[in-house]
């Protein structure tokens, strides 16, 4: 077994032949982007299920193989895999290892990328996909030179995982910002990328400013209890170098607790806050003031303030949910931050940020409208989707949803996702579903990781203990599709005068149950 601990990447990618074992992952996909635009020769594998990656990828010109030990020629020389596959068990990674070829972990070949870079990371249990989006989505109207990953596909990237700005093109290794500041923008162009604390991944990863959108319970499988996660966001903060900054969310708990015991470890880590909370914690300096007012919600438009833009008018989003404007508000101080650094003054680039944020419009699977109609009444019907899989993420989401479409009836259909985890936050899983009007829930959507037999619980256990809430209007359907007759009856019901503007269907989780969403829509 080879020791991939000490493999690392080739300085210049053109004309390397890179083959990526389980290429569909949304990280590796996105990874995939960044390598192929800088001249390496793609290969990759996985399993035949279609994934809306598969359209990323088929936009490079290229499709995912079959497992098999002959995808490995004589021709590669490095593979990336994902840590769904191991080194013993997948075909493709044991005729690598044999042949004595390079292999990296996702995390690990993300991480080495990231080290050639000025690297910021955006990390939490909620929101690190939305917030990454937004930052991007903003620095595509600011002068920087910049490439961001994603942990999905973004709208506003053109339908990508990834955006790079054309003053660095596809050399991220061309600096463009050197002798601009003496704050540290020295090492090359910024790179900002989503990362993860499943399994500690974001470990691998070099940054030197970082987001903390959140910290609570989450992936039970690896982390037992609260404190365990806790100490892997500790971690990963304290990687940063001395003077680095962490912009966290004043607003949640988690966050404030992690940071809090960051400080005891590292003062010299500078402390950013954002956040309705956030007022009372700058440290004195207008440029570090990001805290949040919340403004109207109306004509399908999420209005808000910050205070270093208090004397400007609102900024807007596109998107529902105070939590998107929470997400909103780190992306901004991350952007600022990074003005500050290069020598620039973020009070210049108002405009600049104001156009990024309006022009966000979410991701695959965060709050994604599929799809409209009008039922046989003439009601209008829209179809959303979104990955929330967490209580918290379902909680907050579908109460954006009701305040950002007020005339509307809500229909959520949820799958929740892994049994660990719908056991651990069973009580919390049964009290999300209140701001929706109907709902209906199926089975658990398993995890490789984790077998069935080993837990008592199952999805009717979710739906009992929703009704056990006294909420009304719960369904259960097993299987997915089972539920399509009961949803298409739902939607054509006439609706009363307090929903004049028609029905919002969602379809949420990390599991599959997005093809309810796609069969209402034929």
């Amino acid at each position: 077994m080879q020791n991939n601990e000490s493999v690392s990447l080739p300085e210049d990618f053109r004309g390397v032949h890179i083959h990526f074992v389980g290429i569909k992952g949304t990280g590796m996909a996105a990874l995939v982007e960044i390598l192929f635009h800088k001249g390496a020769v793609i290969t990759g594998s996985d399993v035949s299920e279609r994934f809306y990656t598969d359209e990323v990828l088929e936009h490079l010109g290229l499709s995912a193989l079959p497992f098999g030990a002959a995808n490995i020629t004589d021709d590669v020389q490095y593979v990336i895999y994902s840590s769904a596959y191991k080194l013993d068990k997948n075909p493709d990674l044991i005729e690598a290892v044999r042949r004595g070829v390079p292999c990296l972990l996702y995390t690990q070949a993300l991480g080495a990328y990231s080290e050639r870079a000025y690297s910021c990371g955006v990390c939490g249990v909620h929101g690190k996909t939305s917030t990454t989006g937004l930052v991007g989505t903003i620095l595509k109207e600011i002068d920087l030179p910049s490439q961001v990953l994603a942990g999905s596909v973004i709208n506003s990237f053109g339908g990508t995982c990834t955006y790079t700005s054309p003053m660095i093109g596809n050399d991220v290794s061309s600096s463009g910002l050197q002798n601009v500041s003496s704050s540290g923008l020295t090492r090359g162009s910024i790179f900002v990328a989503e990362t993860c604390e499943y399994q500690r991944h974001f470990m691998s990863f070099c940054p030197q400013k970082i987001i903390l959108t959140s910290v609570e319970p989450d992936h039970e499988d690896y982390y037992p209890t609260y404190e365990d996660i806790r100490q892997a966001f500790i971690d990963y903060i304290c990687k940063l170098p001395n003077g680095g900054e962490v912009i966290y969310c004043a607003d949640d708990k988690g966050a404030c607790d992690t940071v809090g015991l960051v400080r005891e470890l590292r003062p010299d880590i500078v402390m950013i806050p954002y956040g309705v909370s956030s007022s009372g914690l700058t440290r004195g300096s207008v440029q570090d003031d990001y805290s949040v007012t919340f403004g109207t919600v109306a004509n399908e438009r999420n209005c808000f303030t910050l205070g270093l833009f208090a004397a400007k008018d609102d900024f807007a989003l596109a998107m529902p949910g105070r939590h998107e404007v929470l997400d909103a508000a780190a992306a901004v101080a991350l952007v600022c931050r990074l003005l500050v650094t290069a020598g620039k003054d973020p009070l210049d680039y108002y405009e600049n940020i104001k156009r990024g944020l309006l022009n966000f419009s979410g991701g695959k699977r965060r709050s994604e409208i599929v799809g409209r109609f009008k039922n046989s009444n003439g009601a209008e019907v829209i179809v959303l989707d979104d990955y929330g899989h967490h209580p918290t993420a379902v909680k907050t989401t579908l109460e954006g949803y009701r305040e950002f479409y007020k005339g509307r009836k809500i229909i959520v259909d949820f799958m929740s996702h892994t049994y660990s985890r719908t056991q651990a936050l069973l009580s919390e899983f049964a009290r999300c579903f209140t701001a929706a009007d109907e709902v209906i829930l199926h089975k658990i959507y398993s995890s490789a990781r984790e077998n069935p037999a080993d837990f008592t619980i199952t999805g009717r256990t979710l739906y009992e203990a929703v009704m056990a809430t006294g909420q009304q209007n719960v369904s259960y359907f097993e299987e997915i599709l089972d539920a399509a007759d009961f949803a298409k009856a739902e939607l054509e019901k006439p609706l009363g005068p307090e929903y004049p503007d028609g029905y919002l269907f969602i379809t949420m989780g990390a599991g599959d149950n997005w093809k309810l969403g796609k069969e209402i829509l034929k």
